[in-house]
């Protein structure tokens, strides 16, 4: 097992990095920019070394000055948690080009996967099913013209090493198709030095599904269920749950059992997510998270399984100490992502905590790195805070859920606290009926 890991993140993944890590005995690093001096993940490391100044470009992105950080330290492995250099191919290769372990996949996975067209071949190769589309990038407007047609209006144009909402264009007929692939070129030139673009039949109220997987280097592979990530707003994530109330047990085992199958063969090596697009009893494969994800505790809390942990432990060579049949599904988990921004505007809301009180109790948990005094810079993504609640069903977590925002006090900023008490009281939410355009058309209406 590591000695010592460096966390190359701030904020509350590598707040939840560090505590894995010191559970099981593990010294941490954290390494951060001149405005995260005072954070509490630098706070609470064993060690702490400042990378650069506050753009991420210059610190957390700096992968000279990371590696160097790891080096001066004596870290034997380093983990990127999610974001900045989580998915970076060449960050991989470099870490383990200086004899450091890299915490997460091989970097052939991380540029198989990175690449849409590359990945979506992967895994319909290997028998996962997926969106009707091109079966590579489109060059020509003809040869996109015709494979319109062919599956059928909508289609949707994405950029193949797109990510984030970046890159996509919706055509709901021929004369749109020229303009939609145009502007999803250029700005995926824009946005990733690449613009090669795809097509997919676009779906009009799908649900967002993904299947969390973890793989070790001895040929084990295990899922841990799906999670519902239907409620976004322009392709970003707002609130997860799990498992799916769409999805039965059948359909569960079954895709599970695909996606197991298919990790196994590639030799994939980690914790890893696929995300489907799941509409009238069909799942379609979209993209792989080869990292760890935002909502990953919501899985955590249905199977008493410590993802993070388990991602060291593969990593350091260790086999998963489970087999598919002894994992269970225990109840009901929500998360709600709570951002430092205007509840209803989303315009980023930067400043100084004044007051903070977490909710506590029962099947509550709160993964954040925020304390009284703690000055939110403007610099990084927004998300401050995580709340994950369980209960012994959906209903029983959705009134614990309600219950928790209610006592969540974070005094100085805007944050989005107000938005997803909203939300729970929703008939649409209650029910469990709404898809992954429905959160967009809700707060639509709000604004008139």
């Amino acid at each position: 097992m590591f000695e010592k890991v460096l966390i190359a993140n701030r904020g509350e993944i590598a707040l939840r990095i560090h505590r894995a890590c010191h559970e099981m005995g593990i010294a941490t690093v954290a390494v951060h920019s001149t405005a995260d001096a005072q954070a509490m993940h630098v706070r609470l490391a064993d060690e702490s070394v400042c990378i650069g100044p506050p753009a991420a470009t210059e610190s957390y992105l700096n992968i000279p000055a990371i590696i160097a950080a790891a080096e001066v330290t004596g870290a034997d492995a380093i983990h990127p948690g999610y974001g900045f250099l989580a998915e970076n191919a060449r960050f991989a290769d470099i870490v383990e080009e200086h004899g450091i372990v890299f915490i997460g996949p091989t970097p052939e996975h991380i540029r198989t996967m990175g690449d849409k067209i590359a990945a979506k071949e992967a895994m319909k190769a290997h028998g996962v099913p997926v969106v009707p589309g091109s079966d590579g990038a489109v060059t020509d407007d003809a040869e996109a013209a015709r494979i319109s047609a062919e599956i059928g209006y909508p289609v949707i144009v994405k950029a193949s090493a797109g990510g984030g909402g970046r890159g996509m264009k919706l055509a709901r007929s021929e004369a749109d198709l020229s303009h939609a692939l145009s502007a999803a070129r250029t700005e995926a030139k824009a946005a990733f030095g690449d613009d090669a673009v795809y097509l997919e039949k676009y779906l009009e109220r799908p649900r967002h599904i993904e299947v969390q997987v973890l793989s070790d280097t001895h040929g084990n592979a295990v899922h841990l269920f799906e999670r519902d990530c239907s409620l976004q707003r322009r392709h970003q994530k707002i609130l997860e749950e799990a498992p799916s109330p769409v999805i039965d047990d059948a359909a569960r085992q079954d895709i599970g059992a695909r996606v197991v199958r298919a990790v196994q063969e590639i030799g994939y090596r980690g914790a890893g997510t696929i995300e489907f697009l799941y509409e009238d009893g069909d799942f379609y494969f979209i993209e792989m998270n080869t990292r760890l994800q935002v909502e990953h505790p919501v899985t955590e809390m249905i199977t008493g399984i410590d993802i993070v942990r388990e991602q060291i432990r593969i990593a350091a060579g260790e086999s998963l100490p489970f087999r598919q049949e002894e994992i269970r599904l225990r109840g009901h988990a929500i998360e709600c992502r709570i951002n430092a921004e205007d509840p209803l505007s989303f315009a980023p809301s930067p400043g100084v905590v004044s007051d903070y009180h977490p909710p506590g109790g029962l099947d509550v948990r709160v993964d954040s790195a925020l304390f009284s005094g703690y000055r939110v810079p403007p610099y990084y993504d927004s998300l401050i805070a995580k709340l994950i609640v369980h209960g012994a069903t959906r209903e029983d977590a959705r009134l614990r859920l309600r219950r928790a925002l209610e006592e969540y006090v974070i005094g100085g900023i805007r944050t989005t606290i107000p938005l997803h008490q909203m939300l729970v009281e929703e008939a649409d939410f209650v029910a469990g009926d709404y898809h992954i355009h429905w959160l967009e058309q809700f707060l639509a209406e709000r604004s008139h």
